[in-house]
């Protein structure tokens, strides 16, 4: 009890929590982390495409702490469980009583299992929900080749528990092995060992022999095909995509190069991609072994390739070393953030990386004004909150902002030093920012004479905005960008801008510096100089709609429809809703687009936009 009153104390003060090994308790999941623990788990599920669910059991080989505990509480989210055995370790299974909790609006419902003795094993018999939140299911018109039916997961924060009972924490990490069952022609991949020459017959199998936390459990079924890009990398996608895909992300074997070099070996075996349709919501999930990757970033040119750097980059950043907690997000983003844009300077060149830093921070210093004073610190008060509102900027650039202060005040060579020793130290561990304070501070700001402070670093941490100590980037590529923006909004003729030999990084920077009350005139001279209207470029098209909402530039409402009804990833989308949102005739317009839209967008995406436009789904 001496235990518990410390942690509510800290928890109390703001402090994040001791080492991660001590916490009882993780405030977005029922677990009871101090009695028993999950180490293993076994799926045995079917891909049921008729019902839109997973069913099957899940085998959980349990690690227990208190001699005392005979109750295992699982994390469940609109799962019908079955039934319930506990072995008792001599191969015999014993049925177990269950129940579940009333569901919680944000975390699901608590399924307590009671057991005689502490069992080694527990198998939970169960099916999922078509309304799923971790999952989506396709018809095949929404696919690119319209023949066979489609089902991706996305399980962070907590969505995992919608398809495997389990404890769903970032403090608990277990390893896997899966048999799944589909339908003749769909081919089943996992965030594991994946074998393109797999027929399914029987099952397809699985093995993840690293130890991952819950929300990097991962399952896709659909019409793969498989090329490989290197030695130790590939993609998956529909076939009519396949050669686009493979062309388009090349360059991936020479990122992973690249960070080996900076950050040690990459210690998951293979890296492949999973191309998704385009209902994903995000642009890309680091599901170990088989990132899960949004086509809108496939431009043709490469330009959009930094996202696969960053999803490669949580191999060693999230994966690797993973927040412990969702308020501590900024540990996996943040360094994360950073990696990405080394892996970048290194492969693409210094001025790209530089042009990608100077466009990120001006997005989230526009960002930030329109964020509560609480969601601007790195270090998040969640208490009580879905963990799916960690998510913005903030995590991602402002923490990469801070770490670029500590490598420009300590020098290059000693801070990439000392990220290495982080990863290899805390390799496969689940952390917090007490362990961060403690490791580089240690290190670097702790020190006497300190080229920065402790006190400076608690700012970034715990303080909203961004410090005044802060340095901006700096890209000389984008100042003449800035000056070619001040002249077209002071009158210039497009044509003058020459931006027909801009890369993605300059027209971004250009777009997001148009001002909110530019005239639909100046929109409709760029749009005919460049032909920017149904741009297959999403960032592109993504900024140019926005201009062009604020503007009432009537020309791209229908490319605008297009890209709102076929495009599901929320960086590209959830803006424009917002935007749209904001008068009475647009909003209209808006409302009769996103009931065609709406069925093709995933849960959670239909969920945030739902509350932008106050939609009542029939």
């Amino acid at each position: 009890m001496r235990w518990l009153s410390v942690l509510l104390a800290m928890l109390w003060l703001g402090l994040s929590a001791p080492a991660v090994a001590e916490i009882s308790r993780d405030e977005h999941s029922f677990a009871h982390l101090d009695e028993v623990r999950i180490r293993h788990v076994f799926l045995d599920l079917d891909v049921d495409f008729e019902r839109k669910r997973l069913s099957g059991f899940a085998e959980l080989q349990l690690d227990w702490h208190k001699p005392a505990a005979r109750t295992l509480d699982l994390d469940t989210r609109e799962l019908t469980i079955e039934r319930v055995l506990a072995s008792d370790g001599q191969g015999h299974w014993k049925q177990a009583p269950f129940a579940l909790a009333p569901k919680h609006p944000a975390f699901g419902r608590q399924l307590t299992i009671r057991l005689s003795q502490q069992a080694p094993k527990v198998r939970v018999y169960y099916h999922t929900s078509p309304r799923a939140s971790g999952l989506q299911w396709l018809e095949p018109v929404q696919t690119l080749g319209k023949k066979l039916p489609f089902m991706f997961s996305q399980a962070q924060a907590i969505h995992a528990r919608s398809f495997v009972p389990l404890q769903d924490t970032p403090a608990v990490r277990f390893t896997y092995d899966a048999r799944i069952t589909a339908p003749a022609g769909i081919r089943v991949v996992m965030s594991a060992n994946n074998d393109p020459a797999a027929t399914g017959q029987g099952g397809y199998r699985f093995n993840m022999p690293q130890a991952i936390p819950s929300y990097l459990l991962a399952i896709a079924a659909g019409d793969l095909a498989y090329k490989a890009m290197g030695p130790r990398s590939g993609v998956y996608t529909e076939p009519g995509r396949l050669d686009a895909a493979a062309k388009e992300f090349e360059d991936t074997e020479t990122m992973i190069d690249a960070t080996e070099k900076l950050y040690g070996p990459y210690r998951w075996g293979r890296y492949d991609l999973l191309i998704l349709p385009p209902s994903f919501p995000f642009g890309g999930m680091e599901n170990p072994r088989l990132s899960f990757i949004t086509p809108t970033v496939i431009a043709g040119d490469k330009s959009l390739t930094s996202l696969i750097a960053h999803e490669l980059a949580h191999s060693w950043s999230g994966n690797l070393v993973t927040n412990a907690s969702w308020r501590d997000l900024w540990l996996n983003e943040s360094f994360t953030s950073y990696v990405e844009n080394r892996i970048v300077e290194a492969v693409y060149g210094v001025e790209q990386a530089r042009a990608q830093q100077v466009v990120g921070q001006h997005e989230l210093l526009e960002e930030i004004k329109a964020l509560p004073e609480i969601d601007q610190h790195l270090v998040l008060t969640l208490a009580g909150r879905d963990p799916d509102d960690a998510f913005s900027g903030v995590p991602y650039t402002k923490g990469e902002w801070m770490l670029r202060m500590l490598e420009q005040r300590f020098g290059r060579e000693k801070f990439d030093a000392v990220i290495r020793d982080w990863f290899d130290g805390h390799a496969f561990q689940s952390v917090g920012t007490d362990e961060f304070l403690a490791f580089f501070g240690k290190r670097l700001f702790d020190q006497a004479g300190a080229a920065m402070t402790r006190a400076e670093v608690d700012e970034w941490l715990y303080r909203p905005g961004i410090p005044t100590h802060a340095q901006p980037s700096q890209s000389p590529l984008l100042e003449r960008i800035d000056a070619a923006l001040k002249a077209f909004i002071a009158g210039g003729d497009a044509a003058t801008l020459n931006a027909k030999v801009w890369t993605t990084g300059e027209w971004l920077h250009f777009l997001n510096g148009l001002p909110d009350d530019l005239k639909a005139e100046k929109l409709a001279e760029l749009d005919a100089q460049y032909k920017l209207t149904g741009t297959g470029n999403g960032e592109i098209a993504f900024r140019f709609y926005l201009a062009g909402i604020r503007a009432d530039y009537a020309p791209m409402r229908a490319a605008l429809k297009a890209h709102l009804i076929g495009i599901g990833r929320r960086k590209l989308m959830v803006p424009l809703w917002t935007e749209l949102a904001k008068t009475a005739g647009n909003k209209s317009w808006a409302l009769e687009v996103y009931a065609v839209a709406r069925p093709g967008y995933h849960p959670i995406a239909q969920g945030t936009v739902d509350a932008i436009l106050g939609y009542r789904p029939r």
